[in-house]
């Protein structure tokens, strides 16, 4: 009798011994995953402004209020040199004058969609394009289909100081990451369609 009770004392031992390991496995996989999300994610809300240097502020602003329709807003005092800041859409634009011509795009008339470019979502296509035709700015226009059968409407064209402008709908492509470490952390009210995405 004494036999039997030491070996189911022993049996129970070993159950609470092998839950013991388990939870401590899985406290040391939680921590590893969250090890992981550190590594690879920043503390960042989201993009704040883009700087572009400039021949004419003036010239700038005219075009990032009108094309664009930019708001200027205030700009700290302290900084002792000229340029401007504009602000819609969640996002700035910050203006430098640059006294410096080769800082600045060698050939403002060409149109490459490949070259460096800022993108703006834009909700009606055809209102767009029609804007740039009455301002009578060149632009360059194209549709990319995805293998999935999704079209996304692009118009590329430039500010007055060559630095490149996209206009598309590209809302509509899904974000998928490529790996599964990352998570994608979207700017509030964003209607951004997502598959299989971890979303933060």
């Amino acid at each position: 009798m004494q036999n039997q009770q030491e070996i189911r004392r022993g049996e129970e031992e070993g159950q609470i011994n092998r839950y013991n390991n388990n939870n401590n496995n899985k406290g040391d996989e939680k921590a590893e995953d969250k090890g992981h999300d550190n590594e690879t994610a920043a503390p960042l809300l989201a993009l704040n402004h883009v700087s572009r240097l400039c021949r004419n502020v003036k010239e700038s602003i005219e075009f990032y209020t009108k094309v664009l329709g930019f708001v200027p807003i205030e700009r700290p005092q302290v900084l002792d040199f000229e340029g401007a800041w504009l602000f819609n859409y969640g996002v700035g634009i910050h203006l430098v004058q640059s006294n410096h011509e080769d800082r600045l795009p060698s050939d403002p008339q060409h149109l490459d969609p490949q070259d460096n470019h800022i993108s703006f979502q834009c909700e009606d296509m055809e209102e767009m394009e029609r804007k740039l035709k009455e301002m009578n700015i060149k632009y360059k226009k194209g549709t990319l289909e995805t293998e999935e059968g999704i079209a996304i409407d692009q118009l590329f064209f430039k500010d007055p100081d060559g630095f490149m402008v996209e206009i598309c709908n590209c809302e509509n492509l899904k974000l998928v990451p490529t790996d599964s470490l990352g998570k994608i952390k979207l700017p509030m009210g964003s209607s951004h369609p997502t598959r299989g995405t971890p979303i933060v």
